[in-house]
């Protein structure tokens, strides 16, 4: 029996088929796949349950609530990428805050946000130095720098909040309606944040050698980087990130409050392990933590417009987290096989 071969009219009419296979292949065998078909089903969920969920009011409202955790989430990423961990997040970010916000009622609110991000600057930098130079544990790290961060924030302003009315202050929570949806500037600086990290880390040298620390720092060392120099820096740049994660809390509400946002390290925690990224290093990326971020505030969105009361919504989400490891874990094993 002969074999019939395929001209190449025939065989150029397949590729586009075989493209669109292996296409869809790689994107359910993509890290995010989870996290996305995690969102999608929750949206399908609470649209079908309520008949408030998916309107653009809420729908706006969902991506406003999310850009303060899914910021802070973003400089997150990078240091749980590198094997590493941050509790003291939100507190820096809260004291970056009352800062802005106590200088602004006597000055210039331009210089107010400049100093803001020398102070988070210079708390990133202490973090880095005690981590990599000194090479201590992040977790004892950033859980002591947790709690002196919450007392200077306190101390500073004598337990008092600070009302905002600088437009310059309030303005990421502005922003143009599009569809009936208003799209923040907040949530604009969000997006692209999550952009250019997500090139920095998939397309430059850099975002390779964080990667590489993450996967096996002894590994990285040998094979020539600089480990405690990336270490410093990473660390540092999560500070910038957590000072536009200050300005959009002031934009939210604006009030500079030394008592807000205090789970805030928790739940940023919570949308980095829920997007895909692995508490132990070297695997993840900000495209999942920005889906992790938006699915936490839709099940927190949608269980409280379908009646259902806050603790149920904190099992929900911790559940998931719990999820998230184990499959990760399990994921681990395979691979080390």
């Amino acid at each position: 029996m002969t074999q019939t071969v395929p001209r190449e009219a025939d065989a150029a009419a397949l590729e586009p088929g075989i493209e669109r296979t292996g296409a869809l292949r790689a994107l359910a065998t993509h890290q995010i796949a989870g996290p996305l078909a995690a969102l999608v089903v929750a949206i399908i969920v609470f649209t079908a349950s309520t008949s408030t969920f998916f309107t653009t009011d809420n729908l706006s409202l969902i991506a406003q609530q999310s850009v303060v955790v899914g910021t802070l989430a973003l400089g997150q990423t990078l240091i749980i990428l590198t094997s590493g961990i941050d509790l003291a997040n939100g507190a820096i970010m809260v004291l970056g805050s009352v800062v802005i916000g106590h200088m602004a009622a006597d000055g210039n609110p331009l210089v107010a946000l400049l100093v803001g991000l020398l102070v988070c600057v210079v708390v990133g930098a202490v973090n880095g130095v005690l981590v990599s130079l000194l090479d201590l544990p992040p977790f004892i790290v950033t859980l002591g720098v947790l709690s002196v961060m919450t007392a200077a924030a306190r101390l500073y302003t004598a337990s008092e909040s600070y009302p905002i009315d600088s437009g310059l202050l309030t303005s990421l929570n502005l922003g143009p309606t599009v569809g009936g949806v208003t799209i923040t500037y907040g949530v604009m600086l969000w997006i692209g944040l999550t952009a250019v990290l997500g090139y920095a880390l998939t397309q430059t040298s850099w975002g390779v050698r964080v990667y590489a620390v993450g996967d096996n720092q002894k590994a990285a060392e040998l094979s020539g980087i600089k480990v405690k120099r990336l270490l410093f820096g990473v660390y540092v740049i999560a500070a910038v990130i957590y000072v536009f994660a200050a300005w959009q809390a002031l934009g939210r509400t604006p009030t500079a409050d030394p008592s807000g946002y205090s789970t805030a390290n928790l739940d940023s925690i919570t949308a980095v392990v829920i997007g895909g990224t692995s508490l132990f290093g070297g695997r993840g990326g900000v495209i999942g933590t920005f889906i992790g971020a938006l699915i936490v505030t839709v099940l927190q969105n949608g269980l409280t417009q379908a009646g259902i009361d806050s603790l149920y919504q904190q099992v929900a989400t911790g559940v998931l987290v719990v999820i998230a490891v184990g499959v990760d874990r399990l994921v681990r094993r395979r691979q080390s096989r």
